[in-house]
């Protein structure tokens, strides 16, 4: 027990922690950010149920008030603008990213956690974001994803990375990577 809350909220952590790295804003108002790699690694380190808990905590955090998103902007605020689609996503994410590492546990971790965080970061994560964006910006489904597009090849990247860092951790220290548990 005292392990898994220990895990959830240094996860938390480093979430937070991936926000230190400069934020680049598109022209759209939206972000780029390094958080989403963080989000993907809670899915493909933790599991689904601690993954999912980590990102909560970060959020409730955030919604406390405390600067922890890229750029030192935090409150909930930051929950009224059209691109906070990808925070409401971010659990959704987490959990999708840890369902798939949970069930398919044959095969490279690297592949497996590379293809559960294209799916649950990027996949389930914008069919949360560009709803929501459509509804906050009042546009239309295809101007919404077009206004979308630019994220995914650095989203492509920090899957590839979340494959890369959670195989590394499973040779290290395969108990640590509770998905595979």
């Amino acid at each position: 027990m005292e392990r898994n809350i220990a895990y959830v909220a240094l996860f938390a952590a480093l979430i937070a922690a991936l926000g230190l790295l400069p934020k680049f804003t598109l022209v759209s108002g939206i972000p780029i950010t390094a958080q989403s790699l963080g989000i993907m690694l809670c899915g493909t380190v933790l599991g689904a149920k601690r993954g999912a808990l980590a990102v909560v905590l970060f959020l409730a955090l955030v919604a406390l008030g405390l600067p922890l998103l890229a750029g030192g902007r935090g409150g909930l605020g930051v929950f009224g603008t059209p691109w906070a689609g990808f925070l409401f996503g971010f659990p959704f994410a987490a959990l999708f990213a840890g369902i798939i590492m949970e069930n398919y546990k044959a095969g490279s971790v690297a592949l497996v956690a590379g293809i559960a965080a294209v799916i649950g970061g990027i996949g389930v994560l914008y069919a949360i974001a560009i709803p929501y964006y459509m509804v906050g910006t009042g546009k239309g489904v295809i101007e919404s994803t077009i206004t979308m597009l630019p994220f995914i090849p650095g989203d492509l990247i920090k899957a590839v990375l979340a494959g890369i860092i959670t195989q590394a951790l499973y040779k290290a220290r395969p108990a640590a990577v509770l998905s595979r548990a």
